[in-house]
Formats: C-alpha cells, sequence, structure tokens
C-alpha cells in the first residue's frame, strides 16, 4: 500500500525538502574541498571522541542518516560491524560506490531509523546521530527510535548543532552565506536544539546521559576542536 505523501513523512520522520537539499549535492560528498568540507573536519574528531568512549571492534554498529558514509567508513576501519542507513538515495549510492572503492564491508541501507527498529529493535551495541536531529520534524520521536534500536547497555552518539547566537553566526551567517562552505539553508536556526533539550529528550526515553561536550568549528580559520560542553 503506498501511503500518501504526508503521512510516509510522518511514518518516516522525515522532511522531503531536507531530503532533496543534500540528495541534490551528493555527488560532491567525498571532496574534501566541496560542500561538506565543515564535515571532513569534523569527522576525525567525532570518530576519535566515539572509539575513545565505546568499544569497537566486531560490535555491531549503526550510524544513523549516514549521509555519504564518512563517519561509517571510520567506525568500519576501527573494527565495527557498521550498518549504515539514510534516506537520501543519493547520498546512499555514493556511500556504496565509495566504500566498494575502498573494500570496506559496510550495510549500507536506504530506510528509515523508524523502519530498522521495527525490524530490528535492541540489535545495536553502539548507536550514532551525527547532525541529522536538527533536519527531523520531530526529534523526540527520533530520540525514541534511537534508543529502541539500542541493546541493553548499549551506547548512543548524538551530535547537533547548539542553538545559541555563536552557532547562528558561525554555522550560519559564516558557513553558509559569508563564506559558503556550505549551501545557504543548510540550517535553519529554529531547529537546532540546545544541550539541554538534547539531555532532557534522552532522559524521557530511558536513556542515561554520561557526558556532555562540544565541538566547535570556526569557518573564517577552517579549522575544528573539542570544546566543553
Amino acid at each position: 500500500m503506498n501511503l500518501p505523501a504526508e503521512a510516509e513523512s510522518a511514518r518516516t520522520n522525515a522532511d522531503a525538502a531536507e531530503l532533496a537539499k543534500f540528495d541534490a549535492v551528493a555527488g560532491t560528498f567525498w571532496d574534501p574541498h566541496g560542500e561538506f568540507r565543515p564535515l571532513h573536519l569534523l569527522n576525525p574528531l567525532r570518530a576519535r571522541f566515539i572509539s575513545e568512549r565505546a568499544a569497537l571492534g566486531g560490535r555491531r554498529v549503526l550510524d544513523v542518516g549516514c549521509g555519504g558514509g564518512l563517519l561509517a567508513e571510520a567506525l568500519a576501519r576501527a573494527g565495527a560491524q557498521v550498518t549504515a542507513i539514510d534516506l537520501a538515495p543519493g547520498m546512499i549510492e555514493v556511500a556504496r560506490l565509495h566504500a566498494a572503492a575502498g573494500a570496506l564491508a559496510i550495510d549500507y541501507r536506504l530506510m528509515s531509523a523508524v523502519q530498522l527498529a521495527d525490524e530490528q529493535a535492541e540489535s545495536f551495541e553502539v548507536v550514532t546521530c551525527m547532525e541529522m536531529l536538527e533536519h527531523v520534524p520531530q526529534p523526540a520521536v527520533m530520540m525514541q527510535t534511537l534508543a529502541r534500536l539500542l541493546k541493553p547497555e548499549g551506547v548512543l552518539f548524538v551530535s547537533t548543532l547548539n542553538r545559541n547566537l555563536k552557532s547562528f553566526l558561525l554555522a550560519i551567517v559564516g558557513a553558509e552565506y559569508l563564506l559558503k562552505l556550505i549551501p545557504r539553508g543548510t540550517h535553519e536556526y529554529q531547529r537546532l536544539l540546545r544541550p539541554a533539550e538534547l539531555a532532557r529528550l534522552a532522559r524521557r526515553h530511558g536513556l542515561t546521559l554520561r557526558e556532555l561536550a562540544g565541538i566547535e568549528f570556526n569557518p573564517f580559520a577552517r579549522q575544528a576542536r573539542r570544546t566543553l560542553a
């Protein structure tokens, strides 16, 4: 049965316009100097943060909203058995091709988190969801879905832009409008989440907050660094 577009969007917790934004630029994903350059700079910090806090070797790891596979590949190289999902067909195609070229066995799937949770609830020791919550219509529902995917005692890593003046100036004004590092409209300020809001969503769905940390990307210096939350 085919669902109406609105019903399907609600079911998958996805915004068609947001998916179209990323699908349109999927071909440039692995260009370290292109529109996804900030992610290339952030990724080593993200991957190191995860590997220092969760055993990855031989573990079942899920990357939700994987895009072209930047983090998924880093996790696979660390020894994880990686499943990675996204709803942008172009991104999944790019991710599969790049992984094949690097002889990496990553299970890429064009599907939503809720679909996977219905099929494989409590199946993953580690779940990651990076820079995606600010792009979905219902972040609270997504947090609930991520919790469903975790095995008991599993570890969830979530990264999202902080809703404050600094993020607005650096991520939106600086990166999108002044320096044009990423396409205009990539981020909408009202969709960003504050750390306290993120922690509250996690607790609501039975998750225990272990650590809160920050990553600061300076678009003018083209540098990323760890910060306190």
